[in-house]
């Protein structure tokens, strides 16, 4: 694999304050790359000026061989940024906002093809108000591919959805991965990188401080004897919910 986004010695200030601390990492052509770390850690900041929505103090940011200074244009039309409840118009179905965001994006689209993308198929003619948690995200995910990007960004995409929609909406990650698609995403949940990214960069106080795959940060950190104070089992309480509730698609 080649890398996709190559960032070095990113810095971001806002006056004295020292957001982003001359960070430097790459993420490789069809990865799912996960950017963790606590709540003003800097990777919300980091991820916006990737995609074009935040200037940087200094630093160099390449996205598939465009420069951030001077190619802005032409990233916005091969990237997907996860939409928010209050990007979409209220007034609208479905159907109507597909329709909508590929005229935005001069990229024709059949709007029941990619409902059925993200099963919801049975939903075109709903508000997007209407649908349950679940739904809303599998939604705003399917409007972050409608102009083919080459990389989407997954802001926290699992935020308060309850066990079965999590899985369900792995599922449609990988699958949108499988297709060739760069995912980048953040998420608070450890179970959720350790199962979805292939690599994930953990950030803190503006500087990233490890990076490396899911198995092998857990690895390094076993070798030091870190031990559990509880012994692990081989499920946990998600997993008996799952098994008890069905992991079959609901209209969650």
């Amino acid at each position: 694999m080649s890398a996709i986004i190559s960032v070095k010695n990113l810095v971001k200030n806002y006056g004295s304050f020292e957001a982003v601390k001359g960070i430097s990492f790459e993420v490789q052509e069809g990865e799912i790359f996960g950017l963790l770390g606590p709540n003003g850690a800097g990777k919300s900041t980091t991820l916006e000026i990737i995609e074009t929505l935040r200037n940087k103090t200094s630093g160099e940011v390449i996205v598939a061989g465009y420069s951030i200074d001077k190619d802005i244009d032409k990233i916005k039309r091969i990237i997907g940024v996860q939409l928010q409840t209050s990007g979409f118009y209220p007034g609208l179905n479905l159907i109507e906002l597909i329709n909508l965001f590929s005229g935005l994006y001069n990229e024709p689209v059949n709007p029941q093809e990619l409902l059925q993308l993200v099963n919801l198929e049975d939903k075109g003619r709903n508000k997007f108000k209407e649908l349950s948690g679940g739904q809303k995200q599998r939604f705003s995910i399917a409007t972050t591919i409608i102009n083919k990007p080459k990389i989407i960004f997954l802001d926290e995409p699992t935020t308060g959805l309850d066990p079965q929609a999590r899985r369900n909406l792995w599922d449609l990650i990988r699958n949108i991965r499988a297709k060739g698609t760069t995912i980048i995403i953040t998420t608070h949940y450890m179970d959720e990188a350790e199962i979805l990214c292939d690599r994930v960069a953990i950030m803190d106080q503006g500087k990233i401080i490890a990076l490396n795959s899911p198995d092998q940060l857990i690895d390094d950190l076993v070798a030091t004897g870190f031990e559990r104070p509880k012994e692990v089992k081989q499920a946990n309480l998600e997993d008996v919910f799952i098994n008890l509730t069905g992991h079959a698609l609901r209209s969650e």
